[in-house]
């Protein structure tokens, strides 16, 4: 009843189609990526990260002692508690314990998760997060550099997995291993020559290199994934990773040319896949997006309106 009656009063204003919220034929990126609060309901992740959506969000404050949140327009400073907690430890402990001058931090979630409009297929749920190895220059950077700066490439120009050691540090593999030493840490995503790095210089304490998975791109940035929150049955845990440091064949295959050969071009072009729709998503995804707002007052949010789609980092 409570949504029936919200779909009408939408639609007698004019603010939506009468044929279920004119959400069923919309790609769902879209219907996602157009709500910029969270719900006024209990955090919640809902599905699998890159099939789902989240509620009660809260914000990532975009300045904090030992982090500054990165691409404001984008409006992706949100997560999960759990979220949220994970990178304010990690950015505090990694300074006071190793060193490190403060986080950059990349996408989150949007205000509701679901899918994003570009950028990603993942960060649904509201636990993950991008981290820039550059490290937080000492002073608050403006709105605009905020969009503009670009993360720094860890891998030589014109190869897929040559670290570039002029650039990685010692102190980037402590980051790395203090970021998969929380235990809600399902998985850290990095190029698999960082990975390589990260194997051959782990010494004797390597348990924490099972979570360091290689995967495409992320040259520029480690992308941690939380698992789901004990007792959250909505939530789609992800298989745990192998056994073992994942160092071995594994990681020798992502090494290879294998992964990024191209395919030769077909006969007959495949036909594109439509856009994933609230159909592709949980049920209760649908009603996600027609949730009260929570309410704004006293959130730290500053979020510039972009003149044009952002970089993509």
């Amino acid at each position: 009843m409570r949504i029936a009656l919200i779909a009408s009063v939408l639609s007698a204003l004019g603010l939506i189609g009468t044929t279920a919220f004119a959400q069923d034929s919309t790609p769902a990126k879209e219907l996602f990526g157009r709500v910029v609060t969270p719900t006024d309901t209990a955090p919640g992740s809902i599905g699998f990260y890159s099939r789902g959506c989240l509620t009660g969000a809260v914000a990532l404050p975009v300045n904090g002692p030992a982090w500054q949140a990165m691409r404001l327009s984008r409006n992706r400073n949100w997560g999960m508690p759990s979220l949220v907690n994970y990178i304010e430890r990690l950015a505090t402990d990694a300074r006071a314990k190793d060193g490190w001058p403060g986080l950059l931090i990349g996408d989150m979630s949007q205000p509701r998760g679901g899918p994003m409009p570009f950028g990603h297929s993942s960060h649904q749920i509201g636990l993950d997060v991008d981290i820039w190895f550059d490290p937080m220059p000492g002073r608050t950077l403006t709105p605009e550099e905020r969009e503009t700066i670009s993360a720094t490439s860890y891998i030589r120009k014109g190869t897929n997995v040559t670290l570039d050691r002029s650039k990685w540090t010692s102190a980037h593999t402590r980051l790395i291993k203090r970021a998969a030493s929380y235990p809600e840490v399902e998985r850290i995503f990095v190029n698999a020559g960082i990975k390589k790095q990260l194997c051959a210089t782990a010494g004797s304490d390597r348990a924490w290199l099972r979570k360091v998975r290689p995967w495409y791109l992320h040259d520029d940035h480690f992308h941690v994934r939380l698992s789901c929150p004990p007792g959250m049955a909505g939530c789609k845990p992800q298989d745990p990773p192998p056994d073992g440091d994942g160092c071995g064949s594994n990681l020798s295959w992502w090494l290879s040319p294998a992964p990024y050969a191209r395919p030769g071009k077909p006969a007959k072009p495949a036909k594109p896949k439509p856009p994933m729709t609230l159909a592709g998503l949980p049920g209760a995804c649908r009603a996600v997006l027609s949730e009260p707002s929570a309410g704004m007052a006293g959130a730290e949010i500053d979020i510039p309106l972009p003149t044009a789609r952002p970089a993509i980092n």
